[in-house]
C-alpha cells in the first residue's frame, strides 16, 4: 500500500505499568539508588513523557526513566512501537478534556505495541504478538506498559504500524457517526465542515466505498485548491471553500447529488451554520468537536420549516456503553481497509528522542502539519 507516512519519524516513550507516577518519582530507582527487585518477572526501565501538572504541555511535560515494574500472574508487558499525539491528548494536559487522568501522569491515549512477556494466567496472547489498548487507555507515551490482560487487543501483525497506532479515536470516531445517526443507503449524501482533518477524511472514504456521496467544506487557505484535489483523490463528491458557499442558495451548487440528511461538525461558528443550510428537511447534524471555539447558532426557521436535529457525538462515552464490545470488531474491519489501502491519512513518524519537536509541530507552531505520531522503535 502507498504509504502516505513522511520520512521523519517519533520515538516512543516507556510505560508506568502498575506503578503509579507518585510511586515512581519516589522509587530509588528514580532517585539513583540501588533498588531490589522483589519479584523475578519486572518489565524493563521504561523512558515515559510525564507531566506533574496541567498547563501548556510545551512547558509542563518532561521525559523521565521509570524503574521497572512487576508483571502480575494477570499482566501484560507491552513494548510499545508508535502512539501519536492528538488533540484530546493535549487537552488533558492542559486539564480542559472531561475526562483525564490524576496527575502526575503518563500523556498518550492510543498506540499499538509488541508484547514482550506475559503473567502465567494470561490466555490468548504471546510474545510478539501485535496489540492495542481496546478501549483506548491513558498514558502510551512511553516504551514499556505493563497492564491487565483485558486492556490489549491482538490485531493481524501485517498491520501498517501507523495505521494501527492510530486507528481507535479517529477511524472509529468517523465510522459510528456515520453509522449511528441516520440510515444511509447508497446514492445518498452525507455534508461535513473540517473535511481535512482525520476525521473528515475518514468520513470521506468510507462513505465513497460505501457509495454515499460527500460534500466538504474547507476553509479558506492558501492552497485551497490543492487541497480540493488531494480530498477528491480520497473520494470527495464536492469540496467548496466557506467563501464559495457565501450565496444565498447553496443547493444550487450540487450537480446531481440529493440533499443530504446528514450533516458533520467539528468546527462550529459560521462552519456549523453551513452545514445546517445544505441538509434537507428533517436532516440531521452531529457536532464531534469544535475548533473555532465558537458557538452553533441556528435560525428558528430551521427548527420550525426544515425539523433539522443537532445532536452530540463523544466517542469515549459510546465506548462505555455496552456497544464498547463492538469496538474491536470495527477495529479489524477499519485496519483491514488500511491494508488493502482504502483508508488513508497523512501522518509523519518522528523518533521519540524528537519529541519535542512532534509536539510543537502538533500544537501549530509550524502552521498545519501531518499527524504526529511517536515512534519508539526509532
Amino acid at each position: 500500500m502507498a504509504s502516505l507516512v513522511r520520512s521523519a519519524t517519533l520515538r516512543f516513550l516507556k510505560p508506568l505499568g502498575n506503578l503509579t507516577l507518585n510511586d515512581a518519582f519516589n522509587h530509588p530507582r528514580t532517585q539513583t539508588r540501588s533498588v531490589r527487585a522483589f519479584s523475578t518477572t519486572l518489565s524493563p526501565p521504561s523512558k515515559a513523557v510525564v507531566y506533574e501538572q496541567h498547563g501548556p504541555p510545551d512547558r509542563v511535560t518532561r521525559v523521565i526513566q521509570l524503574p521497572p515494574v512487576e508483571v502480575k500472574e494477570n499482566d501484560v508487558c507491552v513494548k510499545m512501537l508508535a502512539a501519536p499525539i492528538n488533540p484530546s491528548d493535549i487537552n488533558r494536559i492542559e486539564g480542559v478534556y472531561p475526562v483525564r487522568p490524576q496527575v502526575p501522569a503518563v500523556g498518550g491515549y492510543e498506540g499499538v505495541g509488541e508484547v514482550q512477556s506475559v503473567g502465567s494466567a494470561v490466555k490468548g496472547l504471546l510474545p510478539g504478538d501485535l496489540v492495542i489498548p481496546s478501549p483506548p487507555s491513558f498514558g502510551t507515551w512511553q516504551t514499556h506498559i505493563v497492564k491487565d490482560q483485558s486492556v490489549w487487543y491482538k490485531i493481524n501483525k501485517n498491520s501498517p504500524l501507523e495505521y494501527a497506532a492510530t486507528i481507535t479515536v479517529n477511524p472509529l470516531t468517523a465510522l459510528r457517526m456515520l453509522e449511528d445517526f441516520v440510515t444511509l443507503n447508497k446514492g445518498d449524501a452525507i455534508v461535513q465542515n473540517g473535511a481535512t482533518s482525520i476525521v473528515g477524511q475518514c468520513i470521506i472514504q468510507l462513505a465513497h466505498h460505501r457509495g454515499i456521496h460527500n460534500i466538504n467544506i474547507i476553509r479558506d487557505r492558501t492552497g485551497s485548491d490543492e487541497v480540493k484535489e488531494k480530498l477528491k483523490n480520497l473520494g470527495a463528491d464536492e469540496v467548496f471553500t466557506e467563501s464559495q458557499l457565501e450565496v444565498k442558495n447553496v443547493k444550487g451548487l450540487l450537480s446531481g447529488i440529493p440533499e443530504p440528511a446528514l450533516g458533520f461538525n467539528c468546527v462550529g461558528g459560521n462552519a456549523a451554520s453551513l452545514v445546517l443550510k445544505f441538509l434537507g428537511r428533517g436532516g440531521t447534524m452531529v457536532t464531534y468537536g469544535g475548533m473555532s471555539k465558537k458557538p452553533i447558532t441556528v435560525s428558528t426557521s430551521s427548527f420550525i420549516f426544515k425539523d433539522l436535529s443537532l445532536r452530540g457525538f463523544w466517542l469515549q462515552n459510546w465506548m462505555s456503553t455496552e456497544k464498547a464490545k463492538e469496538c474491536r470488531v470495527l477495529i479489524d474491519s477499519l485496519l483491514d481497509l488500511a491494508r488493502e489501502g482504502k483508508l488513508k491519512y497523512e501522518m509523519e513518524l518522528v523518533p521519540f528522542d524528537n519529541f519535542n519537536a512532534a509536539l510543537d509541530k502538533a500544537l501549530g507552531k509550524q502552521g498545519s502539519q501531518p499527524k504526529q505520531v511517536i515512534n519508539f522503535q526509532l
